[in-house]
């Protein structure tokens, strides 16, 4: 059973109810990848999206040069093109800030979080369709929130009400990925999406089905981050289920932990 075609529903629905929003200063300029870059964002569902999970990785939102530029979470373009195999036309968003050009996949700049997380699972599992066949990776949250300046503001950073509204949309999402590829495992990319997967499971049939956890997020801003990521995150990873036989960090050579 093809099912990408309930992500797809589920993230149209997404795009929707978070396109009507505002948001006030410090925020000036917002972008929706899952409008503008919609064709490629699909074509990553239709291709990896298309069969029950074993592992969820849950990021924040889109980073100015990963999935703003190419609509695929943690899109650094380079890992993109090259391991997942996708490439697609992306529009201009309808008010762009000039510090943060989108430029598709003809962008030169390169989002350091998506490199290290691509090539963490690109390194263990070689092709794109091993580390898929158990795994998936999603965003939290799909808007990008911009200062006046350019300097990127994280959604935890919005005003209460703000986060509120917001929030409850990407809570009423995050249950439906879950719903629909139903993972043993929904892994937050930080801390940040740990405690929102929490809150968005809580109280419904899906707590008591998935394990939730988190690893260190990739980001260079973290100096935690700076000092061998890679390493940092497999022993994590490993130790989430320890003396058990869930398959979360597996790969070609076959470890289960």
């Amino acid at each position: 059973m093809d099912l990408s075609k309930e992500l797809m529903t589920a993230a149209r629905a997404l795009r929707q109810e978070v396109s009507g929003l505002t948001f006030s200063s410090p925020v000036d300029v917002v972008y929706n990848p899952l409008e503008y870059a919609w064709e490629s964002f699909s074509l990553y569902l239709k291709t990896y999206g298309n069969s029950k999970k074993k592992v969820v990785f849950l990021g924040m939102n889109p980073g100015p040069w990963g999935m703003a530029q190419t609509g695929v979470p943690f899109g650094e373009i380079e890992a993109v093109k090259d391991w997942l195999s996708i490439e697609a036309p992306v529009k201009k968003p309808e008010k762009e800030h000039p510090k943060r050009p989108i430029q598709g996949f003809q962008c030169n700049r390169s989002e350091v979080s998506g490199r290290r997380l691509w090539g963490l699972f690109r390194e263990r599992f070689g092709e794109a369709e091993h580390f898929f066949h158990d795994h998936f990776v999603a965003n939290y949250c799909p808007l990008v929130f911009m200062e006046a300046s350019g300097r990127n503001r994280t959604p935890d950073k919005l005003k209460v009400e703000e986060r509120r509204v917001l929030f409850a949309a990407c809570d009423r999402h995050l249950k439906k990925v879950v719903e629909t590829v139903a993972p043993q495992w929904l892994i937050g990319v930080g801390r940040f999406t740990e405690q929102r997967a929490r809150i968005a499971l809580q109280d419904t049939n899906l707590s008591g089905h998935v394990k939730i956890g988190n690893i260190l997020h990739p980001s260079p801003a973290s100096p935690a981050a700076n000092r061998d990521w890679a390493g940092t995150v497999t022993k994590q990873l490993m130790d989430l289920t320890p003396l058990r036989g869930d398959t979360i960090y597996g790969g070609t050579a076959g470890i289960r932990i």
